[in-house]
């Protein structure tokens, strides 16, 4: 402390607000009051708690403190603070850019959009929410919605468009590609864009609009290895897990291929994967790479399906980057597929990296199979088949599409989206310890019209939000949970999975069960009725 003698001047001490201390604001000319506590909870980095501090004690006769905002806004951002959602009257009088642009001012950005994001992805009780359609050339070809913050990148005609958390248009680049096949972040802001028609793989600044960076595939032994285009890009999302590398499959004229694992930092060539001649559909180029950091090391699932006059035919694949080895492999037709099996082979297949599972569909029967990747073999796959054959998928699963979220599986048919959810049944008791069957549940996503408008050509999902692009249709579709679901979702949870041996249950139960409950085929359960349980 400074001494008075010396003519210095003791520094004030710093008071911290109370948590109970009230603040008054005047916002727009209209008079707020609340409490420091409250004005604290948008964070101490935030203007607002920046503005409590100013009011150090509870006798404080100071003019209320002026911000020269909208009143009705920040009114909703106060409501917000002190309960922590928004009040429902605000989702239909502001539009969402209004109270973010509001909400940054403040610095309670977190806060709104957190608010705002919708509720855990859970298909079996989402809806169709909106399209989001670009304002050009709005066929998209291709989709990136990897973030947690449910924004989505959409590549049409060319152009990437970019739209943030709150799904509004934060900008649109224009490429020098014609068509966009393949399209992943590698660094926030940075896009990696690959075609079936022009050789490279490109990196481009969404926000800035510029090109960053290209590598090509070269061979200086081999003068046939030039104008390699890129047929798939695998990058995990900016922050997870840590990988550098980002790998690209690429695909000479003369149709030999291989995957270059690039560095993330140096956009230089690190290794070169798995180089085949692509003569046939088992050498063919991947249309279809995901790095799995988290499985064996960090492995990376390579997979190329094709269809022709008798069927289709592909392989799956997963290459360890650090020997540059296929470390399990599988084709179809063919490579020890059961009797019963042989010929129907898989039309897509996607990982799930929380079930680390891989999940295929048939094209021939329909029936989606999985595979747990610990148990890998010759022959791993456990195929769900629907207990009423009334229900099965009759038109195969030609022109399927698989997509894996938060332990769910989508799958898109000619008749509609579907949602393939994971429950365990309970054995029955008086048979020794206590056991748990693993069964599925199946319902639709989409309704009728919605299927009528066109076959499903791409789906990502990302923030508990699923992006759908149709063949022939402009726009992306969103299917998210609404606001509100929450209970009537818990409930009909219930009594689906939680159930008792009833002798008389009642016809709504039953025909609530039926459609909805799937098994395993190798582990047949024996159907009886349940009802829910008396709480």
């Amino acid at each position: 402390m400074a001494d008075s003698s010396d003519g210095g001047v003791p520094p004030a001490p710093i008071v911290h607000p109370t948590g109970n201390h009230r603040i008054k604001l005047n916002v727009g000319g209209k008079l707020f009051e609340t409490t420091s506590s409250t004005l604290q909870v948008g964070g101490y980095d935030s203007l607002l708690a920046a503005l409590s501090s100013r009011h150090a004690t509870e006798n404080d006769e100071r003019e209320p403190i002026f911000i020269d905002r909208d009143p009705e806004i920040f009114s909703t951002l106060l409501s917000l603070l002190r309960s922590g959602r928004l009040p429902s009257a605000a989702r239909r009088r502001f539009s969402k850019q209004d109270l973010a642009e509001e909400a940054l001012y403040y610095g309670i950005e977190g806060r709104l959009r957190s608010a705002l994001s919708p509720p855990p992805l859970i298909g079996i009780n989402a809806t169709l929410a909106s399209t989001i359609v670009p304002a050009a050339e709005a066929h998209p070809t291709a989709l990136y919605a990897g973030s947690d913050d449910g924004s989505i990148w959409i590549a049409h005609g060319g152009q990437i468009s970019a739209y943030d958390s709150n799904l509004t248009h934060s900008g649109t680049v224009r490429t020098h590609l014609e068509d966009i096949a393949s399209l992943r972040c590698i660094w926030p802001e940075i896009a990696a864009i690959g075609s079936l028609q022009t050789p490279g793989l490109h990196l481009y600044d969404v926000s800035s609009g510029r090109q960053v960076a290209s590598v090509n595939w070269s061979d200086p032994s081999d003068p046939r290895v030039y104008k390699a285009r890129v047929t798939a890009i695998g990058a995990t999302e900016p922050g997870y897990n840590g990988r550098d590398h980002i790998f690209a499959a690429f695909e000479c004229p003369h149709r030999e291929n291989c995957i270059l694992s690039v560095d993330r930092s140096t956009l230089q060539i690190v290794s070169e994967i798995g180089r085949l001649s692509g003569s046939g559909s088992k050498t063919s180029s991947p249309g279809k790479l995901v790095d799995l950091t988290e499985v064996g090391g960090g492995v990376v699932f390579a997979s190329a399906v094709s269809s022709g006059a008798f069927g289709y035919s592909g392989y799956m694949r997963l290459w360890d980057p650090r020997t540059g080895k296929a470390v399990w492999e599988t084709s179809e037709p063919g490579s020890g597929a059961r009797s019963g099996r042989f010929g129907d082979a898989f039309a897509d297949v996607d990982v799930d990296r929380k079930e680390t599972a891989i999940y295929k569909v048939c094209w021939k029967s329909g029936d989606l199979a999985v595979a747990d990747m610990r148990k890998l073999s010759e022959d791993p796959w456990l195929y769900l088949e629907e207990r009423s054959a009334a229900l099965r998928s009759a038109g195969g699963g030609a022109n399927s599409i698989v997509s894996c979220y938060n332990g769910q599986v989508f799958v898109s048919r000619e008749s509609g989206l579907e949602v393939w959810s994971r429950a365990e049944e309970e054995s029955e008791e008086g048979k020794g310890d206590a056991q748990r069957k693993k069964i599925w549940r199946r319902n639709f996503v989409d309704r009728e019209d919605d299927a009528k408008r066109g076959l499903i050509r791409g789906m990502e999902a990302g923030g508990d939000r699923l992006f759908v692009c149709r063949s022939g249709v402009e726009g992306v579709e969103k299917i998210e949970m609404e606001f509100g679901q929450s209970l009537r979702l818990c409930l009909f949870l219930y009594v689906v999975v939680y159930y008792e041996d009833a002798e008389q249950p009642s016809d709504k139960l039953r025909n609530m069960e039926q459609p909805l409950l799937k098994h395993i085929k190798e582990e047949p359960l024996d159907y009886k009725p349940y009802t829910c349980k008396a709480t």
